[in-house]
């Protein structure tokens, strides 16, 4: 419904904005992050989700689409509220929480308050393939920057293989100088 928000900003707080947009102020919950990453800059852009719940109307905004991206992905998980997920965001920025997701990193996920090991485990069976769709800035977490490595992982995943035996035999094999393609025929050698 709301997708963005371009405007004049009125009030900034931890936890929620208000922006004028043509005369009408609207009040945003946000993320530390995004708190952290607006400026002093009066004209603001924020991408925004729009909740519709029995009792409320609410709108959340970021400061980058990842990071709305990442909030809908784990508003989609059984247990992970809008207000959990937006704690999970002001914790850990998005790349964490997907390098958190793709490493089973129960006890990271865990970390956020209000989340037990219970809820963290099926945010880590949720997520896993989603994460790998994930855009995110060009210093890429699951490789370090390799894109070679990536896209041939990424291949291998979405060819059925387990993303951490698919790993293995890619780092096994790697040397560094090798093309997506020979990374991916050498690595279904050893799998």
């Amino acid at each position: 419904m709301i997708g963005q928000l371009n405007g004049k900003l009125i009030e900034k707080n931890p936890t929620s904005l208000v922006i004028d947009c043509g005369g009408v102020g609207y009040e945003v919950k946000i993320s530390l992050n995004t708190y952290s990453a607006l400026g002093a800059e009066e004209a603001v852009k924020i991408y925004t989700k729009f909740i519709v719940r029995e009792d409320a109307q609410l709108l959340y905004g970021f400061a980058e689409p990842v990071e709305r991206e990442m909030f809908n992905h784990l508003i989609s998980v059984s247990g992970i509220g809008p207000n959990t997920a937006m704690i999970m965001l002001s914790s850990m920025v998005p790349e964490e929480i997907a390098n958190a997701i793709q490493t089973d990193d129960v006890k990271k996920i865990q970390s956020v308050k209000g989340i037990g090991a219970k809820t963290a485990e099926r945010v880590i069976v949720d997520l896993r393939g989603k994460m790998l769709k994930m855009a995110f800035s060009t210093e890429n977490i699951f490789t370090a920057n390799n894109t070679n490595h990536f896209d041939a992982l990424t291949a291998l995943v979405s060819l059925g293989f387990d993303k951490k035996s698919a790993e293995k035999a890619i780092d096994k094999v790697s040397t560094g100088e090798e093309s997506v393609e020979q990374l991916i025929k050498e690595a279904l050698k050893t799998l």
